[in-house]
């Protein structure tokens, strides 16, 4: 921003502008350089390329702070592409108010951009923890606040983009102070600066901060970076353009800052463990963060039923998975099946159904997450509870993508494909309840094989289920749909994540049986074994109740236009 009173001479030639002195000569020390507005500790060179460091450095803090509040919304709050959206429009909405504020503080542009960094360190550092913490302890309150935790995630990227906004118009009044240059010189230089950070940033949330230091560590210790080199940069740098009282107070608020942020760095894995027990009871006996999400295992000894939660949201209940389980395989084990192939069910409990059927030849399971499979193998309680299944020998063990696995598989392979994956309304699974997905699904089936497909709660969420048997037949499957009744609240209740969310009671599974050349019926084998929860007058029962619940005329769902909610 060029000072209305020192207008920009033409790119390239010489500025005379030194302040109400005149031009500043240099220093018999040779610190400074003519043409400097004010006095440098460093020469004019070091100086810019010392401001453009910072920009650096801080353009990378702010998108991690950035990329963690969409983490945070979609691991709080369902990964939906909603709350990414609104994360991502509120803070570029406030980055353009923070740089319109910004204008008022160029007169101090020092003082005003040390304040900035060291409330942006503070307000983008803690954010995690006090997110993680508003929704752990408070996130099932219901009542005025049902909607507060989305609120603060919304209040907190609102407040980050004003303070990231403010940045570039002081930092641009400051490189201009060393050395006046014309305008779109100096844009050019900042904007290299701060998009070359961003990189550096992005890359650095994804593959450095999170699998090394978790979400928590690493948003603290990229606040304590931020505050560091925002301080140094005003207080080094620029201290003599701040009165003796500015540049206490702002050594003062960095102190602070700083020490609050280390201080939450030691105790953030007690606050972890307090907050775990907070939103899971005090039973939890494994919490691990895999390559893929974090994975969660309650009770399974002194007769506690064991539940295991993926990203915070119950998928396992041992109080009732044999129900969802035999629902699940047995009605599409009835004919041949001597080749099956599990898509997901890492957990090892469908494998275990499937294995109970006389004549099975071989097991594929397609698991994404290989974490998963070693706590099902080694676990205890959860190898326990699945009969130790992947370890039969005629089961394989596959970690990869389901979608991308499907793409090479042997066509006319297996007799039964049991899709055991979580709701469709969890964004990163809506591929793998796509059309497309139904197309490679139908290309493995050999003839007159069934594909089965868990398809969450039918009462509650009825749109999302007849959504999904419509994507199963423009695939050109023939599908007929039944529902069973579960008696345990939450499990594979959908995508939200909130306490609320697992509290409330989906009491009902829905699935879809699907065949290439006909249409199927849900039945047992009669040769296979007998089901503990399960008969045939009951699946033809939950075949009428889910038909009850259809919702006509819906449209499939695509990998380019997904239909399913969040």
């Amino acid at each position: 921003m060029i000072d209305p009173q020192a207008p920009a001479a033409p790119a390239g030639s010489p500025q005379p502008w030194g302040g109400p002195d005149g031009p500043r000569r240099e220093g018999a020390d040779g610190a400074g350089d003519a043409g400097s507005a004010i006095p440098l500790p460093v020469r004019q060179g070091t100086g810019r390329w010392l401001v453009l460091a910072g920009v650096f450095v801080c353009a990378a803090c702010g998108l991690v702070y950035e990329l963690e509040l969409v983490a945070l919304a979609a691991y709080l709050m369902g990964d939906s592409v909603a709350q990414t959206s609104v994360v991502l429009s509120v803070m570029v909405f406030a980055m353009g108010i923070g740089s319109l504020a910004a204008k008022r503080l160029r007169r101090h542009a020092a003082a005003g951009f040390g304040a900035v960094e060291a409330a942006l360190a503070l307000v983008g550092g803690g954010s995690a923890m006090a997110l993680y913490a508003v929704f752990a302890w408070t996130g099932d309150w219901g009542g005025v606040w049902a909607s507060g935790p989305r609120c603060l995630v919304v209040a907190f990227s609102l407040a980050t983009g004003l303070l990231i906004g403010a940045e570039v118009p002081l930092l641009m009044e400051l490189i201009q102070r060393i050395r006046r240059q014309d305008a779109g010189g100096a844009v050019a230089d900042l904007s290299a600066a701060d998009y070359v950070g961003a990189l550096v940033g992005g890359l650095a949330f994804p593959f450095l901060l999170l699998p090394v230091l978790g979400q928590l560590t690493g948003a603290l210790i990229t606040g304590s970076v931020n505050a560091v080199v925002g301080g140094a940069l005003v207080l080094g740098l620029f201290r003599h353009d701040l009165t003796r009282r500015a540049r206490r107070l702002l050594l003062t608020a960095n102190v602070c800052v700083l020490a609050l942020l280390a201080s939450a760095a030691v105790l953030v894995d007690d606050f972890e463990r307090a907050a775990r027990h907070a939103l899971y009871g005090a039973d939890v006996r494994v919490a691990v963060h895999t390559d893929v999400q974090e994975v969660l295992l309650t009770g399974g000894r002194d007769g506690r039923p064991l539940n295991l939660f993926l990203d915070g949201r119950l998928r396992v209940s041992g109080r009732d998975e044999l129900r969802y389980h035999e629902a699940l395989v047995h009605p599409a084990m009835s004919g041949r099946h001597a080749r099956v192939l599990v898509l997901g069910g890492g957990d090892g409990l469908a494998v275990r159904e499937v294995l109970r059927h006389p004549g099975v030849r071989r097991v594929d399971v397609v698991e994404l997450d290989a974490g998963v499979v070693r706590l099902a193998r080694h676990d205890p309680a959860l190898s326990r509870l699945n009969a130790h299944s992947l370890d039969d020998p005629r089961v394989h063990v596959v970690t990869a993508d389901a979608f991308d696995w499907l793409r090479t598989a042997p066509a006319a392979a297996y007799d039964v494909v049991v899709s055991d994956l979580p709701h469709p309304g969890i964004t990163a699974s809506t591929k793998l309840y796509a059309q497309e997905f139904y197309g490679l699904a139908r290309q493995a089936l050999a003839p007159g094989g069934r594909l089965v497909v868990h398809g969450g709660a039918v009462a509650s969420r009825p749109r999302d289920f007849w959504t999904l048997d419509a994507t199963l037949c423009a695939s050109g499957l023939r599908t007929t749909a039944y529902r069973v009744r579960g008696r345990q609240a939450g499990f594979a209740a959908g995508p939200g994540r909130r306490p609320a969310d697992t509290a409330r009671a989906h009491r009902d599974w829905g699935f879809v049986l699907a065949a290439d050349r006909h249409t199927p019926r849900p039945r047992l084998d009669p040769a296979g074994p007998r089901p503990r929860t399960l008969t045939d007058a009951s699946l033809a029962a939950g075949v009428r109740a889910a038909e009850r619940t259809r919702v006509p005329g819906l449209p499939p769902s695509t990998l380019v236009h997904p239909r399913y909610g969040d």
